[in-house]
């Protein structure tokens, strides 16, 4: 049985803090899903979905199953150290206790991860353009509870400028409060607009302080081996950005099968 494929983060985070992107192999799903889709929203058969997760589990040695949200591009945090916190929809979420585990599912939307450079805390946040123009990245690290300069940030795969089409709502709701984030923009032959996630994200984070930011080179869109993408697909899996500490410091086993 083949272990899932992904991606380990290239990022200088505390060595007992571990965080992994999944690719579309490894799993049991069937097409539309195929194959290592761990989302239970999207049509897949449920059996499928619980042999995928399990596998994540087992390949990672995950200490807890990780806290599935029901994402609905807002900008809610689910504080996973308060279970009560956990009912609802939220679009992020935190930890500061090594044993949990943050997820976030996306197919073109922007996972961010975010780690205390102290290992004291750790976060996940589901940035598509609804949650950046929410504040989903500053909610979420408000919650973390940690000075920003004491924080890192990765961007994990997300669809590129070349392929986010979008109109003018969209040019307005993100420009709202901050006429520099235009530069995130450019006019297309059609007279609509090619949005860059990885840049407004930028520009938020460093707005809030956090200068250690990672990641951010994909396109999930025009990979289709290795991505699931809703504008490029309609009915597909999701890929899991997931982030979690160990209860010790032990560096982060990198699989086999990984791409930077």
């Amino acid at each position: 049985m083949a272990a899932p494929e992904l991606i380990v983060p290239d990022w200088p985070a505390p060595a007992s803090v571990h965080a992994v992107f999944t690719l579309r192999a490894g799993g049991v799903s069937a097409p539309p899903f195929d194959s290592l889709n761990p989302a239970s929203h999207v049509g897949d058969e449920p059996g499928a979905v619980a042999e995928n997760r399990a596998r994540l589990r087992r390949q990672h040695e995950l200490p807890s199953e990780p806290a599935w949200l029901e994402q609905v591009h807002g900008c809610r945090v689910a504080d996973l150290d308060a279970g009560s916190s956990l009912e609802g929809p939220a679009d992020a979420a935190v930890t500061h206790d090594a044993g949990r585990v943050c997820v976030i599912q996306v197919a073109d939307c922007l996972p961010v991860l975010l780690c205390a450079t102290g290992a004291s805390a750790v976060g996940a946040a589901h940035c598509g353009w609804r949650g950046l123009a929410a504040g989903v990245l500053e909610a979420t690290v408000r919650a973390l509870h940690t000075p920003p300069a004491e924080l890192l940030a990765w961007l994990g795969p997300a669809i590129g400028q070349a392929h986010f089409e979008v109109g003018e709502d969209v040019h307005a709701a993100l420009t709202a409060g901050d006429p520099g984030a235009a530069s995130a923009f450019v006019k297309n032959a059609r007279g609509r607009w090619q949005c860059d996630l990885y840049a407004l994200a930028k520009r938020r984070l460093a707005a809030l302080g956090v200068s250690g930011v990672y990641g951010g080179d994909w396109c999930t869109y025009a990979d289709p081996v290795r991505f699931f993408s809703h504008r490029r697909d309609g009915r597909c899996g999701r890929m899991a950005a997931l982030i979690w500490m160990s209860r010790r410091d032990t560096p982060q086993r990198r699989p086999a099968q990984s791409f930077f």
